[in-house]
């Protein structure tokens, strides 16, 4: 329930719509987790770095923010990102399990899918990507390296940039489910290469 919490806040707090929601974890007991909140919207430059005559808008960077709790299993970490998905009125939850890119013979988009995992995203014309509270997230993102990871993504109706084209009998008029998930987690164990879907929504009427 906390990571709902916190999502609610933060969505409360930036008044701007959520494209989508990404969690990562190393299977490594208790270390942090890295929550990734990415925002739909843009503001303008700084006027030193906007054209002559221009007035330039730059994409909001995404929001990293670093979760330090006490947890066991991976199961527990995704009955959270579960129950937060579900509230939230995504349509469906992803889980990418990943080996670890400094495994031989791993290709660079594995490197690249790491570093995204973890909020290392380039600047994009000298302006950042991420705004990061995560003070821990380069040591994780060596960790996950070595280790692998597992990282979780959804997108909200609720606060989210979907709310206008969701066609889903499950959600309330504000976007929202009531809780609980009716899904269960499975087994995830990280360090390997898997995909999992968790199916949420469901259309009653035909569609032509």
């Amino acid at each position: 329930m906390e990571l709902f919490d916190t999502l609610s806040a933060q969505i409360r707090h930036m008044r701007l719509p959520l494209f989508a929601v990404s969690l990562s974890a190393v299977p490594c007991p208790d270390t942090p987790l890295l929550l990734m909140l990415h925002w739909h919207g843009f503001r303008k430059a700084a006027a030193d770095r906007a054209p002559a005559g221009q007035t330039s808008l730059r994409q909001v960077p995404a929001s990293a923010l670093q979760l330090t709790r006490r947890w066991s299993a991976l199961s527990r970490v995704e009955e959270e990102i579960l129950d937060a998905a579900w509230q939230l009125g995504a349509w469906s939850l992803l889980r990418d399990e990943r080996r670890g890119c400094n495994t031989m013979g791993a290709a660079a988009g594995e490197e690249l899918a790491c570093r995204q995992a973890f909020g290392d995203l380039p600047a994009i014309d000298d302006q950042e990507s991420v705004v990061a509270e995560a003070p821990d997230a380069p040591e994780l993102m060596r960790l996950a390296a070595s280790r692998g990871y597992v990282c979780w993504q959804f997108r909200p109706v609720h606060g989210g940039l979907w709310r206008e084209l969701a066609e889903d009998n499950t959600l309330g008029e504000d976007g929202l489910r009531q809780p609980p998930c009716p899904l269960a987690p499975r087994v995830c164990r990280g360090g390997k290469v898997a995909r999992t879907e968790y199916r949420f929504g469901r259309v009653e009427r035909v569609i032509f």
